[in-house]
């Protein structure tokens, strides 16, 4: 007796819907492609809306510093020393309010800073109060007081000028 003669495999099955797969692949690709190029504009136009330059909040930063070593020196005996070298400014948070009778802003962040003549750069966070000018041309520091705080009555505030776009301050 013979043996059975095999039967043939079947064919493999094609899917039904290979264009409407390939239709929706290259849609997907192009709203990808789309979000890709839109999303760092939206985020980049929340984040900086009346944000004070780069090089203010660096300014800002390094006067803060500036008046905290006073602070400390003049505690402590010491002679205080000169400004802090800041970089890289990263704000993570920009809230609007109101500094006495004028405009301003509480930004939180983190940058990196050393002090003068020292080797080590530090990353620090940093909560900076703003106070923006009359005529919104110049930006000044401003350190709530302790004093509003401690007996619950409208917040005082010490402000310092911060130089005018172009200007350098005296290091």
């Amino acid at each position: 007796m013979l043996p059975p003669l095999p039967t043939p495999a079947p064919a493999p099955r094609r899917l039904a819907f290979p264009l409407p797969l390939a239709r929706l692949r290259r849609s997907l690709a192009a709203l990808s492609l789309l979000l890709a190029l839109l999303l760092p504009l939206g985020l980049s136009g929340c984040s900086s809306v009346g944000q004070p330059p780069q090089r203010l909040l660096l300014d800002a930063l390094a006067l803060q510093i500036h008046l905290t070593q006073d602070q400390v020196a003049d505690a402590l005996g010491l002679e205080s020393g000169g400004l802090p070298e800041v970089s890289r400014v990263r704000v993570e948070q920009q809230q609007a309010l109101r500094i006495g009778e004028a405009r301003g802003l509480r930004l939180t962040g983190r940058f990196d800073w050393r002090l003068s003549g020292d080797p080590i750069r530090v990353d620090s966070p940093f909560t900076l109060y703003l106070q923006r000018g009359e005529r919104g041309e110049s930006w000044r520091l401003a350190q709530p007081t302790a004093s509003a705080e401690a007996i619950g009555t409208a917040q005082d505030w010490f402000t310092y000028p911060l130089p005018l776009p172009g200007e350098r301050r005296p290091g």
